[in-house]
């Protein structure tokens, strides 16, 4: 497809975060769902009575405690992710330092332009305020400490850059085209999409993909750096692959890149796409250092070399709680605290359902799809075996259901050896490595193609069920159904299908 160079964002190709909040809010009104979600509250306090099957969850909305009311709910998702709870890095005398930020709680207040800005990280979420805001600050100071792959654009191919626009808009006529003929439109999603999922193979460990996207990758960073050769010996991994480290912060404070891959909120780093990047690292106004951080001051960050760094504005791009631990307690069965049954290790089943926790899902719970392309349509197989689920309590009058528990060790016995062979295993830090040795890898075991086919078709034996009555067939009723008592119209016949 031809693009254009339109600063018009609602057009690019990558969409920034005003365009998807504006889907997202176009999505709430279309459908009337803005009726049902209450904005600033917070749930404080989820509890199962079991003698009821029934949830009940305390809401509290923001800043009013004594407004604190409960609710009842037969099912309960929670889908506050993984990466929710951001803090602040833990830096001496950080609170000595008044005009900072953090990318996961942007201070819309601070005017970075003709600033001296510093950036803590090279996460996704610090790349992408480094390249947002190059352009118009004075001076950045990139403080790093560790290596990491700067790659070209995911699905770049679908992307015409030209005269160095990396985020090239669509065309008035690619627009109208997709809008008049939607199975083209159809068409080329796929095909961004195909492309997302035909990269699997880099995740195996010395796999020839692997190999071959480390050495692209190393010819394009060496390339990338040439102005400032001292990054290249830093900058560069050596002792582990493409992929090794996820992270995965978008932003919503600027028009960010995001890559049809990273179509989400919270924080991966994978390969970070380079959307000019190593541009701005390599340029006359960036200053990188990887010397540690000793403090900080009033006036900005002493590194352990003694070298201060003076700064008008400080941006944090790290600091997360990522153990899985929920940031509020979960009473499941025998009253038993979520906080305190994943204190040590977030066992569940298949990311979706937790043992002693009946009608309870999460959504990107422990060993998800994190480091496999897009996490969208990942969550939508997620919410779709969830649906599934909730579909069979509600024919089959179950009361509550929970995974069994030789059902979570077996996927935890199947998803530990199959990772060791992942370049997920390689000695790389990661948040999403926890244990002493960073040995419980939070991934799913397989491609994202493999999370879906097997999400969306249960193993209903790993279940344990509690029914409403006495007899499981109970809701077999009278023996007739909806389409036997349905009147004229109605599809009485509706298993002979159409050839």
């Amino acid at each position: 497809m031809a693009k254009g160079n339109s600063a018009n964002q609602d057009k690019n190709s990558y969409a920034g975060h005003a365009e998807i909040l504006a889907y997202l809010k176009r999505t709430v009104a279309d459908h009337d769902l803005g009726k049902n979600v209450k904005l600033s509250h917070q749930v404080t306090e989820a509890k199962w009575e079991e003698d009821r099957a029934r949830w009940k969850v305390t809401v509290t909305p923001v800043g009013k405690p004594e407004a604190a009311f409960v609710d009842y709910a037969d099912v309960v998702i929670n889908s506050t992710g993984v990466l929710n709870k951001w803090k602040w890095p833990n830096l001496k005398g950080l609170e000595k330092f008044k005009n900072k930020t953090h990318t996961a709680a942007w201070d819309h207040s601070l005017d970075l332009k003709d600033k001296v800005v510093g950036i803590i990280g090279n996460g996704s979420s610090s790349v992408q305020v480094t390249t947002a805001t190059h352009p118009y600050v004075k001076n950045q100071v990139i403080f790093l400490r560790s290596a990491t792959w700067v790659t070209p654009g995911f699905a770049s191919k679908f992307v015409e850059i030209k005269d160095g626009n990396t985020n090239p808009a669509y065309t008035d006529e690619d627009r109208k085209n997709f809008r008049e003929k939607p199975e083209e439109h159809l068409e080329y999603r796929k095909a961004v999409e195909a492309e997302m999922n035909s990269n699997f193979g880099i995740v195996i460990r010395d796999s020839p993909a692997a190999n071959e996207a480390a050495a692209f990758a190393r010819k394009e960073m060496l390339a990338g750096l040439a102005k400032k050769p001292e990054l290249i010996e830093k900058l560069i991994p050596k002792d582990f692959s493409i992929g090794c480290r996820v992270r995965h912060t978008l932003p919503p404070f600027t028009p960010l890149f995001l890559y049809p891959t990273l179509l989400t909120e919270p924080k991966k780093q994978r390969p970070i796409p380079n959307h000019g990047y190593m541009q701005c690292l390599t340029s006359d106004k960036t200053e990188v250092t990887f010397s540690g951080i000793r403090e900080v001051t009033e006036e900005g960050i002493i590194t352990e070399d003694g070298k201060l760094h003076k700064l008008d504005i400080l941006v944090c791009g790290t600091g997360f709680d990522v153990s899985y631990v929920p940031r509020f307690p979960i009473y499941g069965t025998g009253n038993v605290n979520l906080q305190d049954q994943w204190k040590d290790s977030p066992e569940c089943y298949l990311s979706v359902m937790v043992p002693n926790f009946p009608n309870y899902f999460t959504v990107i719970g422990p060993f998800g799809p994190y480091g496999h392309g897009s996490i969208i349509p990942a969550m939508e197989a997620l919410t779709r075996h969830t649906a599934l689920v909730i579909e069979k309590i509600q024919k089959q009058n179950i009361k509550s259901v929970q995974p069994k528990w030789e059902a979570v060790e077996e996927f935890k016995a199947h998803r530990v050896e199959y990772l060791k062979r992942t370049i997920w295993a390689a000695p790389c830090s990661a948040w999403f490595k926890l244990g002493p040795k960073g040995e419980n890898i939070m991934m799913w075991p397989g491609s994202r193609l493999h999370t879906m086919e097997v999400l969306l078709n249960p193993r209903w034996e790993d279940y344990d069920y509690e029914y409403l009555y006495k007899n499981r067939y109970s809701y077999w009723g009278n023996g007739f159904t909806l389409d036997d008592a349905g009147g004229e119209g109605t599809d009485k016949a509706w298993y002979i299908a159409g050839i």
